[in-house]
């Protein structure tokens, strides 16, 4: 049950109870209190609602940042991941495979804020070895939400 729970609430979390229970073939309450054990449990972290800030007229950069560090002894990534994750300014920190070790959202409101950033928080790190900085141009789809509008085909349909 908690897998079908888990899964209707990623797509929308602001689903009526009600109707998740109906959908799920259950009781309202076995469902509000399932959701409640797994906040509890720390299972569902938090709530998300998706914007596409474009429409919004607010000028914004997101930037994704590849970083590569030397892991401290008995201690690995973690603390570096910490140091990183706890400036208000970055939304995500992942621990990847490849070239680099780390890759952070970032968004900001211009390119010199994102700079600023990274030489002037990121950089200076002892751990921080280098980065390499992605600017985000456009989004097509975000937490699996398409966010633009299905292009007509231009080709002139032929009919025999």
């Amino acid at each position: 049950m908690r897998r079908e729970i888990l899964k209707y609430l990623e797509r929308n979390s602001k689903i009526n109870l009600q109707e998740l229970a109906v959908l799920l073939g259950s009781d309202e309450v076995m469902i509000a209190n399932e959701i409640a054990q797994m906040e509890k449990e720390k299972i569902i972290c938090g709530y998300h609602t998706l914007i596409d800030w474009e429409k919004t007229g607010e000028e914004q950069v997101v930037a994704l940042i590849e970083v590569k560090v030397t892991p401290q002894r008995n201690q690995g990534f973690d603390r570096i991941a910490e140091r990183i994750y706890n400036y208000p300014e970055v939304n995500a920190v992942y621990l990847i495979s490849g070239g680099y070790d780390f890759l952070i959202t970032l968004k900001a409101r211009t390119l010199k804020e994102v700079s600023e950033f990274v030489s002037g928080k990121l950089a200076p790190l002892d751990a921080v070895l280098s980065t390499a900085t992605h600017f985000v141009l456009k989004k097509y789809k975000d937490h699996g939400a398409v966010l633009v509008a299905k292009t007509e085909s231009e080709r002139m349909l032929v009919t025999p």
